[in-house]
């Protein structure tokens, strides 16, 4: 039974605590196995063998880091603000923690002889609290940044910032697609307007841009720029070492675990079975069987993570951003506008058929695409010569050198390049 907001906010208190608890503890082993599942895939990308040697297949390897890190000396920099250094990893993980709260795992169910949905918390605008949860988070790293006392971190940290705020807004725009189609912002009813059709099918624009959007909002490859040690060093983390760095670590993994169950909530059918196995029955969909579908789905959003880590290349920074502001974003306020053209011309014509719909639809965005491709573009001039740079400096002007650093050959070199072609 798919749950409403009228099925929240009437379970004990011992109910309540049992569901912070198992979500802490999911979030928790996650995060460990996520780990332990990313050296792994890339370690078979790159044909080695990867963390075998703590546990069974080297299970036990990510529990084995993370209590050595945990022991390990806590160092705090002489020019550091304690305070707020203390308190910014804190804040990143704290707020990466909240954004699952909204997240559903499962219809109703029956637990200790009380029937409640598989879920902590729902309310109206639910998919907002998961945006404002990831927005606090950036204070974290900028106030990490700022505070470490040192010129690396402040720029990882301004660098970051910049990064998810633009990518945050991509991300935000990809959900009004949602919203739209599924006329509410609460995540437990938007799972239960997929029960026909997962929104990943009408929705393919918004659920690529998503997935693009999070994996920047993340700093996750080819996209973690903040963290580039060619440029940065560590980046906003630079100075953090011991339960601290493990903080922002876990925070990052726990953010991969959040943007994945966002997208399995708004795109792939949330807790909901695919469809061979939605042939075996309706029991699939009952009791504590979505969980596991969810789980699955979840995983399988993380190795395109990991899969993206081992393949592309970073990025380098100007391109990232131009990217976010210039491609994602537009290409996002176009596709609202047309779904919103096709949501108006439904409500008109209420006897259009869904094959029509999609004609419609696919016939606006084919104008629009070649609208793009025709639209006149900016000419480049020709780049002028070493001798009309020269000659366009003013007189009396300092010799700088040429725009395009064409240095004229020296003298010398065209003696020694004659002395040569003799022999």
């Amino acid at each position: 039974m798919n749950p409403t907001l009228a099925d929240f906010g009437k379970d004990p208190w011992w109910i309540g605590t049992i569901k912070i608890v198992g979500v802490f503890v999911f979030l928790v082993v996650m995060t460990l196995f996520t780990i332990w599942y990313e050296r792994r895939v890339v370690a078979r990308m790159q044909v080695r063998p990867g963390p075998n040697r703590n546990g069974p297949f080297g299970l036990l390897q990510s529990l084995a880091d993370g209590l050595k890190l945990a022991f390990k000396e806590d160092i705090m920099p002489l020019k550091a603000d304690r305070v707020v250094f203390f308190l910014a990893p804190v804040i990143s993980t704290v707020c990466a923690f909240t954004a699952f709260a909204i997240i559903p795992f499962g219809p109703i169910v029956p637990m200790f002889g009380v029937r409640t949905p598989l879920q902590v918390t729902d309310i109206p605008v639910a998919v907002l609290l998961a945006l404002a949860a990831s927005g606090m988070g950036i204070y974290g790293i900028v106030l990490s940044g700022w505070s470490s006392g040192s010129t690396y971190p402040l720029l990882g940290g301004l660098r970051s910032s910049a990064q998810m705020i633009s990518y945050e807004v991509a991300m935000g725009l990809s959900f009004v697609a949602v919203f739209m189609t599924a006329n509410t912002m609460s995540t437990s009813q938007i799972v239960g307007k997929q029960e026909a059709q997962w929104y990943v099918i009408p929705l393919i624009p918004s659920f690529i841009i998503y997935c693009i959007s999070a994996v920047g909002e993340t700093n996750r490859a080819p996209f973690d720029l903040p963290e580039a040690e060619t440029e940065l060093v560590g980046g906003f983390h630079t100075e953090y070492s011991s339960l601290k760095f493990a903080l922002f670590f876990l925070a990052e993994y726990i953010n991969m675990v959040t943007v994945s169950a966002i997208a399995t909530t708004l795109f792939l059918g949330g807790w909901r079975a695919p469809w061979p196995l939605t042939l075996l029955g309706t029991w699939v969909n009952e009791g504590w069987w979505p969980l596991l579908w969810f789980t699955i789905k979840v995983l399988i959003a993380l190795f395109v993570f990991v899969w993206l880590r081992g393949t592309l290349p970073r990025l380098r920074y100007d391109q990232f951003m131009r990217f976010g502001w210039k491609v994602l974003i537009p290409a996002n306020l176009v596709w609202i506008l047309v779904l919103a053209g096709v949501k108006t011309w439904q409500n008109e014509n209420p006897n259009m058929s869904t094959g029509q719909l999609i004609i419609w639809a696919g016939a606006t965005l084919a104008v629009i695409v070649l609208a793009v491709a025709v639209w006149p573009s900016k000419k480049e001039l020709p780049k002028p010569t070493l001798e009309e740079q020269v000659a366009s400096r003013p007189e009396g002007s300092f010799p700088l050198p040429p725009l395009d650093l064409q240095v004229p050959v020296s003298p010398r070199a065209k003696r020694i390049t004659a002395d040569r072609e003799v022999v």
